[in-house]
């Protein structure tokens, strides 16, 4: 595969893509979208087939898929997020003139972009990376993932018609196929200027770690997982043992536990230990065995399941009832606090509807769980309201673990709006400023730009003095129209 000329032909489109109005760009975005839902009679089955996702699951992450679309097309056709910010010239100021400066967003160029394998959708070809990096300006060399690659092939032929109807140069998007060295040729290219991925670990911090040592270091911009902690106080816990382990269960096995939001760990006091965990292991007991997306993450999960049984720090409160080829069982443990505190291992994530039960003593305990913690896409915590009043420093602390930190519910189910954080420290994300989710993953894309003393007819649109595009910016340090 030529990466020179699919590179070449990227960079091309985006000198020309980058300068299209918003409205332009939203058009794009919205055909895309109806592209998408006028094909779902054949996307949504094969989707379904390649991923044993069942088709009603399919069906609801292309109502996401093409949501979240629209969403950035409404964005980038009101045009606010360019933070666009004007400093008016004073040139009797003294000792010396104040020139005039304004400085907007720009998009960074071309992104390659890595697919999930659990979201054949929504965070896979025409997924938030991909469509995000567009609504930005900047053309997507995608690179389609193993898991579902006739799936990925048809939305690519869904985005490629909708730059042929907006009349844009084919190099804003392009599909490509291939394993591991034609990922790492495409992370080297020195035409690449960012990185997304959606994944695990292992394979996000591989690209971190090659787009780091090219001569030109680019952003990679990946999402890792997490365990995703829910933290159970006593009042809370002990008011509502029931309702809390069933809520439990069902976030713990949606999906066969393989969202990047499931939660792999979970706190509870050891005064409500044991009822809750007969709690949750009736819940369990309830709970078919569901299809993983392939064999060979359904084989990984139960390698992770048979090594964790080696661990005799763990009281095993519901074991998988069986090993499958393609099914996971579902899987509880039950480990002291003490015993947690010592090893790190027992935070790496299972992927899979597999968790982890931490009994502790005291707050003192819990707090120093919390300590240990490392970087997590969510963190819950359960308590009543007068509970939560007295644990402002486990909340102040909580906040530096985490993107996104619930008061209710669970973690699965992450909303496509603008408020969505979708990111977290270091290891759950590369770069825990930016969110995958919502409209601000869009500014992963762009750099800011300034214009010194530029003439008005060569400025952008959004920093001229007239402000035609009607968007609210910071002018001399006010925000208005």
């Amino acid at each position: 595969m030529n990466f020179d000329k699919i590179f070449q032909s990227a960079q091309e489109a985006f000198l020309y893509y980058k300068k299209i109005t918003g409205k332009e760009k939203a058009a794009f975005l919205k055909r895309i979208a109806d592209g998408l839902e006028a094909e779902k009679g054949s996307l949504i089955p094969l989707a379904s087939e390649e991923s044993n996702l069942p088709e009603g699951r399919i069906t609801g992450e292309l109502g996401r898929t093409a949501g979240q679309i629209r969403l950035f097309a409404k964005l980038v056709e009101e045009g606010t997020w360019v933070e666009a910010v004007i400093d008016h010239a004073d040139p009797e100021r003294t000792p010396a003139p104040k020139p005039d400066l304004r400085r907007i967003l720009t998009p960074l160029g071309p992104v390659v972009v890595f697919g999930a394998s659990n979201f054949p959708l929504a965070f896979s070809t025409a997924g938030g990376d991909t469509i995000s990096a567009l609504a930005a300006g900047c053309p997507v060399i995608y690179k389609g993932h193993p898991a579902h690659p006739e799936t990925s092939k048809l939305v690519a032929q869904v985005i490629h018609k909708a730059v042929i109807d907006s009349n844009l140069p084919i190099g804003v998007f392009t599909h490509v196929e291939g394993g591991i060295a034609e990922g790492q040729a495409l992370v080297k290219h020195p035409i690449a200027k960012a990185v997304a991925f959606t994944g695990s670990f292992t394979g996000g911090k591989a690209l971190f770690d090659l787009a780091s040592q090219r001569p030109e270091p680019i952003p990679v911009f990946a999402e890792m997982g997490s365990v995703n902690p829910i933290i159970a106080l006593k009042e809370k816990l002990g008011a509502n043992v029931a309702s809390m382990a069933k809520a439990f269960v069902g976030s713990l096995t949606l999906g066969a536990g393989q969202f990047c939001t499931n939660p792999g760990l979970i706190m509870v006091p050891s005064v409500h230990a044991e009822t809750f965990a007969e709690a949750v292991k009736n819940e369990l007991e309830e709970i078919a065995a569901a299809p993983m997306l392939n064999e060979g993450i359904a084989e990984a999960y139960y390698k992770s399941l048979e090594s964790m049984k080696e661990r005799k720090e763990l009281e095993w409160v519901q074991v998988a009832k069986a090993k499958d080829l393609i099914k996971a069982y579902p899987a509880l443990a039950k480990i002291k606090a003490g015993d947690w505190l010592e090893d790190d291992h027992f935070q790496q994530e299972v992927f899979g509807s597999f968790a982890l039960m931490v009994v502790y003593e005291n707050f003192n305990e819990l707090y120093a769980i919390a300590q240990r913690l490392h970087g997590q896409l969510t963190i819950t915590l359960w308590g009543e309201d007068a509970e939560l009043s007295n644990k402002i420093d486990l909340i102040n602390l909580l906040e530096e673990k985490c993107g996104r930190l619930l008061f209710k519910g669970v973690p699965t189910g992450v909303e496509v709006g603008h408020a969505m954080q979708h990111g977290g420290p270091y290891p759950s994300t590369t770069d825990s400023r930016y969110t995958s989710v919502g409209s601000g993953a869009i500014k992963r894309f762009a750099r800011p730009i300034a214009f010194q003393d530029m003439p008005q007819d060569l400025l952008p649109d959004a920093l001229k003095d007239e402000n035609p595009l009607g968007i609210w910016r910071m002018m001399d340090g006010d925000f208005r129209k």
